[in-house]
C-alpha cells in the first residue's frame, strides 16, 4: 500500500475528502431541522435548494443554496492548499459526485447546480462568476430554474477557455456533463412545456 505522501495517494485522499464533503445533504438536514418535512415527499423529491423553495421557506432555500455551494468550494480550497492544483480539480469533481450520488442516501442525491457553481468559484472565480450570471440570466428569462442550470453548465465550456482557464477544460467537460445528465428529465419536461416555473410548487 503506498504511503500517503505519494502523489497518487494524495490525489486519492483528496478525492475521498471531496466526495465526503459533497455528500452532506444540507437540504434534507435544514428541512428537518426547520420542521419543513421530508424533502423526498415534497415537489420533485430532490434534496437541492429549488425543491427546498417549494416548501415555501425562502430562508431554508437560500441556506441550502449557500451551503451546497460552499461544500464544493471548500473541497477545492482545502485540496489546493494542502496538495496543489491537480488535487483541487479532482476534489471538486469528487464533491459534485458526492452531492449527486451520496452513499448515505442510497446514491440518490441532488442535481448538483449549487455545488457545481461553488467548485468553479473556488477553482477559477471568473469562470464561476460567469456561470452564476449565465444561470441568473437564463433563469430570469425563462422563469425555469433548470434552464438556468443547463445554460450555466453548457456555458462553462465556453467561459473556461475564453477567460484564460483552458487548463481546466479536462475538468469542465465532466462537470458540465454530469449536471446536464442529471437534468435529463427536466430537459424532457422543458421540451414538453411542463417544467415547473420558479416560485410555483
Amino acid at each position: 500500500m503506498p504511503a500517503l505522501t505519494t502523489p497518487e495517494a494524495q490525489l486519492l485522499l483528496w478525492a475521498v475528502i471531496g466526495y465526503g464533503l459533497g455528500s452532506i445533504p444540507f437540504g434534507m438536514i435544514l428541512a428537518r431541522a426547520m420542521g419543513l418535512g421530508n424533502l423526498r415527499e415534497i415537489g420533485s423529491g430532490n434534496i437541492g435548494a429549488t425543491n427546498v423553495l417549494r416548501t415555501g421557506n425562502r430562508t431554508a432555500a437560500a441556506l441550502t443554496l449557500a451551503l451546497d455551494g460552499a461544500k464544493g468550494a471548500l473541497a477545492v480550497l482545502l485540496a489546493r492548499g494542502f496538495a496543489g492544483e491537480d488535487a483541487a480539480q479532482l476534489a471538486g469533481l469528487a464533491a459534485l459526485l458526492g452531492h449527486c450520488f451520496p452513499l448515505w442516501l442510497g446514491f440518490r442525491g441532488g442535481k448538483g447546480v449549487a455545488t457545481f457553481l461553488g467548485v468553479w468559484l473556488a477553482l477559477a472565480w471568473p469562470v464561476g462568476l460567469a456561470c452564476c450570471l449565465t444561470w441568473a440570466a437564463a433563469a430570469a428569462a425563462t422563469r425555469i430554474s433548470s434552464a438556468g442550470a443547463l445554460a450555466a453548465a453548457a456555458g462553462s465550456l465556453l467561459w473556461a477557455p475564453l477567460l484564460g482557464f483552458g487548463s481546466t477544460l479536462a475538468l469542465a467537460v465532466p462537470l458540465a456533463g454530469l449536471v446536464i445528465w442529471r437534468h435529463r428529465a427536466n430537459i424532457a419536461r422543458i421540451r414538453a412545456g411542463t417544467e415547473p416555473r420558479i416560485g410555483r410548487k
